[in-house]
């Protein structure tokens, strides 16, 4: 199970970092609904990021089982176009970038946040979390991974549980800050969301590049 937990690290911390969400939350928890929509947008982006996972996972129990060397070649495939998918998204991220001195567009859905309701940050999260194409790839990559570990079902929901803490965590915290102790954290907040903003591409484009590479390691190793 460990060694599990280990090469879904990367693409939990790949997840977490994932700066359009945090804005969003953050815009949530400054909203006239703080509450109610950082509540549901947590929720939903939980639920995104189990729902990926689990699904992936059965999907490739359907795949053939190692050969006797050990060897997984169609995992590798899947692993490696999964791996190739990334690193053209951090060429298109890094091509689409804000020229220097421009400011960065943010995605028009974000003006709508200040009306939004408990469901509709719940289907934000959601949305945000099982079909953003990084997050879906990374989701991909660690439900294969997750589906080709052979786990019991036990240590299946244990590495699960992991996994979604991890990778929700630059949501989960903010809004638990948040409900805890919201007059000291807006200010922080307010700024982390304006570095966010500015710096989006550049993380984006390290991120997918770096993950990208893992993840067609990862495939590679896979044949054996």
């Amino acid at each position: 199970m460990g060694s599990v937990i280990g090469q879904l690290l990367p693409l939990a911390v790949g997840i977490a970092i994932s700066p359009l969400p945090v804005i969003a939350g953050i815009l949530m928890l400054m909203s006239p609904r703080a509450r109610s929509t950082g509540v549901g947008f947590l929720v939903g982006w939980l639920g995104g990021i189990v729902i990926v996972a689990v699904l992936f996972a059965a999907l490739s129990s359907v795949l053939p089982d190692q050969s006797g060397d050990g060897a997984t070649p169609i995992l590798g495939v899947v692993q490696l176009v999964l791996g190739v998918l990334m690193l053209l998204m951090a060429v298109r991220q890094w091509r689409g970038r804000p020229k220097p001195g421009a400011q960065p567009e943010m995605p028009k859905w974000m003006a709508q946040i200040d009306g939004m309701t408990f469901f509709a940050a719940l289907g934000l999260g959601l949305l945000l979390a099982a079909l953003n194409p990084k997050n879906l790839l990374l989701g991909a990559s660690a439900g294969v991974t997750l589906g080709g570990a052979g786990l019991g079902v036990g240590d299946m929901v244990v590495v699960v549980v992991i996994y979604t803490i991890l990778a929700s965590s630059t949501v989960l915290i903010p809004v638990v800050g948040f409900l805890l102790a919201s007059e000291r954290l807006r200010a922080p907040l307010g700024r982390l969301r304006d570095w966010l903003q500015a710096e989006n591409a550049v993380i984006m484009t390290v991120l997918l590049l770096v993950l990208g590479v893992v993840i067609i390691g990862k495939g590679i190793a896979a044949f054996g």
